[in-house]
C-alpha cells in the first residue's frame, strides 16, 4: 500500500508530459522507478518500457482522433529504429548500474537544454518531406536510445520532425509518438528476462495512472503554449538529470 500512491502520482505526471508533448515520460518514469519505488535501474528501465509503450499507445490514438499523426513520416523513423533497438535492449542488461544511471543523467540533461534553446521556425504543414537520409540515421539513434536507457524517445523525435522534417508542433508531438510506441516495443521484444521479474503491483497502478493521464495530456496541450511545457519539462529534467549524476557518482 506504501508504494501505491507514489506509483499514482508518479504515473499520472508520466502521463500528462506523453500527451501534452510527444515524449518524456521514460525520462521522467525511470527515475521515479528508482528514487520513489525502490527499482535497479535495470530494473527500472524495462518497467518504464512498459508503462511508455502503454501510455504512448493511448496518447497516440488520441492525436490520430484528432487528425494529428502523419503515419508515413512516423513510420520511417520508427523502421529505421526498430534494429537499434532491439540490439540496444539485449546489451542494456550486461551494463553496469553505475553506467545506465550517469548515461541516462546525462541524455536527461542534454534533452532539457535543447529544450530551452529557441524552438526553430516550423514550415507548416504543406513542407516538403526532404532529408530522408538524415530522418533515418535520427531515427536510428532514437532507437538505440530506447533499447538501452528505457526511453521512448519522443522527446528528441519531436524536436528531431520539426528542423528535419519541418513539421509544425502540432503534428510532431502526433507523430512522435508513432516512433515512441515502434521502439518500446522493439525493445521490449528482447528483454523478456528482465520483463519477467517486473513487480506488477507497482508497475499495473503506474501504468494505469499514466493512461489516464495521457488523455489529460492530450487536452492540456491544446490550451496552453508548447513553449511553456517544453520549458517547464525541461527544469524538471535538469533537476533530475543532476540527482541521477551524483548517485551514479558517489
Amino acid at each position: 500500500m506504501s508504494a501505491l500512491i507514489p506509483a499514482l502520482a508518479a504515473g499520472a505526471v508520466v502521463g500528462l508530459a506523453l500527451g501534452a508533448l510527444g515524449g518524456g515520460g521514460g525520462v521522467l518514469a525511470v527515475p521515479a522507478l528508482v528514487y520513489l519505488l525502490g527499482f535497479t535501474p535495470a530494473a527500472a528501465t524495462t518497467a518504464a518500457l512498459l508503462v511508455v509503450t502503454a501510455t504512448s499507445l493511448t496518447a497516440l490514438y488520441a492525436h490520430a482522433r484528432a487528425g494529428g499523426v502523419r503515419w508515413r513520416a512516423g513510420a520511417l523513423l520508427a523502421a529505421a529504429g526498430l534494429l537499434p533497438a532491439a540490439a540496444a535492449g539485449a546489451a542494456a542488461s550486461r551494463l553496469p548500474q553505475p553506467v545506465l544511471t550517469a548515461a541516462f543523467a546525462v541524455v536527461a540533461a542534454s534533452a532539457a537544454v535543447a529544450m530551452l534553446r529557441p524552438a526553430p521556425a516550423a514550415t507548416g504543414p504543406a513542407a516538403p518531406q526532404a532529408r530522408p537520409a538524415r530522418a533515418a540515421g535520427a531515427g536510428a539513434g532514437l532507437g538505440a536510445l530506447t533499447g538501452l536507457l528505457g526511453v521512448g524517445g519522443g522527446f528528441l523525435a519531436v524536436p528531431a520532425l520539426v528542423t528535419v522534417m519541418g513539421f509544425e508542433m502540432r503534428a510532431a508531438v502526433g507523430t512522435g509518438l508513432v516512433v515512441v510506441s515502434a521502439n518500446s516495443l522493439a525493445s521490449l521484444a528482447t528483454r523478456g528476462t528482465t520483463a519477467a521479474g517486473v513487480d506488477w503491483a507497482v508497475v499495473a497502478p503506474f501504468a494505469g495512472a499514466a493512461i489516464l493521464g495521457a488523455w489529460d495530456g492530450r487536452r492540456l496541450a491544446a490550451k496552453v503554449t508548447g513553449t511553456l511545457l517544453q520549458r517547464a519539462f525541461a527544469v524538471v529534467l535538469l533537476a533530475v538529470a543532476a540527482l541521477m549524476l551524483v548517485d551514479a557518482l558517489t
